[in-house]
């Protein structure tokens, strides 16, 4: 059922009346300054691409356990599935989603001096882009990491979650700048 205001479904009754109409400044807020689901009935499908980076920040005793052959691989084997489920799922983590058929996930790691570098790339033939799902994949795969190496690594951190590329669509192929760069080492 829709709503006076275009919404779809039940109307919320907690929310006053807007006293001046205004342009949607963001693509997920109406004109009325409401959450609102983007609508994409209208869109061709093409084929779309979205990859992700972020960085887990360790120290030298949590490496040594992440590098460790046994245990550093089943730690990054169920880092790569939870990312890999995530990006499947993202819709059911960020409301505001679409759910979308998600064709192929990569996840990937580069462990360093440093910490463990992650890169997300989500594929589909779809109506909508894969960003959200690529930065699903790198922060899950992230949390995963962090959550197994806690006893290790109480300090640990997720940092740069950044977007880095993305194509197909209305917008065709955007790619960060190399000078951008907000993951230490690439």
């Amino acid at each position: 059922m829709s709503g006076a205001d275009g919404s779809h479904g039940a109307a919320d009754s907690s929310a006053s009346p807007p006293t001046t109409e205004r342009p949607a400044q963001f693509t997920h807020v109406n004109e009325r300054g409401q959450a609102n689901m983007v609508d994409i009935t209208g869109k061709q499908p093409t084929q779309r691409r979205a990859l992700a980076r972020c960085r887990v920040a360790l120290a030298r005793e949590a490496l040594r356990a992440l590098t460790d052959e046994r245990d550093g691989n089943v730690i990054l084997s169920e880092a790569r599935v939870v990312g890999i489920n995530a990006a499947k799922r993202t819709s059911s983590l960020i409301p505001l989603c679409h759910p979308i058929l998600v064709q192929d996930v990569f996840v990937n790691f580069n462990v360093d001096d440093g910490g463990v570098e992650i890169e997300a790339v989500a594929e589909a033939f779809e109506r909508t882009g894969l960003e959200m799902e690529a930065l699903s994949a790198c922060a899950m795969a992230a949390l995963s990491i962090v959550g197994a190496l806690r006893t290790f690594e109480p300090k640990a951190s997720i940092e740069s979650l950044t977007l880095w590329e993305k194509t197909g669509g209305r917008s065709g192929h955007w790619q960060r700048p190399p000078d951008e760069t907000t993951v230490e080492g690439t």
